[in-house]
């Protein structure tokens, strides 16, 4: 299959480089897959496609605040590193930049030396290394809040003036390089009013890695390979979302985080139960779905595994036929944009 299949242009000034005020003031693209309809909602408008007993799946991931601004040790460098997962005893696969400059045995130092990096090797991705960090005090997260800023997205040129805008509301488990997007239209009251008509609510946890966002370098669909993500899902959300699918009910993913946790435990184990570990699971049309019966998502890069696994769920044509029409109707894209609900 052709990575081309999955390009679409896009004006530049539609992506999204702040986000709105309010949360849940974006617009809403509604698909429906059975009359290949396309209505124009606002994002509030969601609860109308909700029932009693759906089953709402959120991402409590929470962004580390991991992108470093530091000066290499012998010269005075100015040196970026974004710490993407930890590999155990203090180090970290990461993304530098400039790369070229940064070699094994590099000591790189953020906020006059109360953190070090010492480079061990080049990792696999490009522009990747490994870091063994040294650090006094013994908390790291907390040093990162300190020293970190928000690891934007490369198409997001200004600068975030409130850093929680680009974690969800309900963001808890801290681990990702990067938001899962869908969720950051909720706001506390959406839920409720959600809860209050029935809904009921699970949570999971997978820790988004930047390879997710990024588009395929590969000419054809089959070639290209996921970068792994770990995910938890609880036996209380298990339970949830078996008491919907035997009820009839719906299980409704916000975001393609969410699906890919729900989709790898039910390939992996037969059906939804408590589970962890790490996934690579890349789905694109030909897919089968198993667990996810609505999705909630934002519009996504030409080209990217997202738009795929998007297109897998509501079929490639109807997929760009949309995003043709959100481009005609200026609607805003990518993370801080608007959001689609495929029902």
């Amino acid at each position: 299959m052709d990575v081309s299949l999955f390009d679409f242009d896009l004006p530049e000034e539609l992506i999204a480089q702040t986000p709105l005020k309010d949360r849940s003031s974006s617009r809403l693209m509604v698909l429906d897959r059975k009359d290949g309809s396309v209505q124009h909602r606002r994002f509030p408008d969601l609860l109308e496609y909700l029932q009693p007993g759906d089953v709402l799946v959120l991402n409590n991931t929470r962004v580390r605040p991991a992108r470093l601004i530091g000066s290499k040790e012998e010269t005075g460098a100015r040196i970026e590193v974004l710490l993407l997962k930890p590999l155990g005893e203090d180090r970290w696969e990461a993304l530098v930049k400039p790369a070229k400059r940064v070699k094994p045995g590099t000591v790189v130092q953020f906020g006059n030396g109360k953190l070090r990096a010492v480079v061990e090797r080049e990792a696999e991705v490009a522009g990747g290394r490994i870091f063994r960090l040294e650090y006094a005090v013994s908390d790291l997260e907390k040093l990162l809040e300190e020293l970190g800023k928000m690891p934007l997205p490369p198409y997001i040129h200004e600068e975030l003036e409130e850093g929680e805008r680009y974690q969800t509301v309900y963001s808890a488990e801290v681990g990702s390089a990067a938001a899962p997007t869908a969720g950051l239209h909720f706001t506390p009251e959406l839920l409720r009013r959600a809860e209050e008509k029935g809904v009921r609510v699970a949570t999971l946890t997978l820790h988004v890695g930047l390879g997710t966002f990024r588009p395929v370098s590969a000419e054809s669909v089959e070639e290209h390979r996921m970068h792994a993500e770990y995910y938890e899902l609880s036996e209380e959300a298990a339970g949830l979302i078996r008491e919907a699918q035997s009820n009839g009910n719906r299980v409704v993913a916000v975001g393609t985080t969410s699906v890919r946790t729900l989709e790898t435990i039910a390939r992996d184990f037969g059906e939804v139960r408590a589970a962890s570990g790490w996934t690579d699971i890349f789905i694109y049309p030909g897919y089968e779905y198993r667990v996810v019966d609505r999705l909630l998502t934002n519009f996504h890069l030409p080209k990217s595994t997202l738009i795929m696994l998007v297109s897998a769920f509501a079929g490639t044509e109807f997929t760009l036929q949309a995003y043709r029409e959100a481009v005609e109707e200026r609607y805003r894209f990518f993370s801080f944009g608007d959001a689609m609900l495929i029902v």
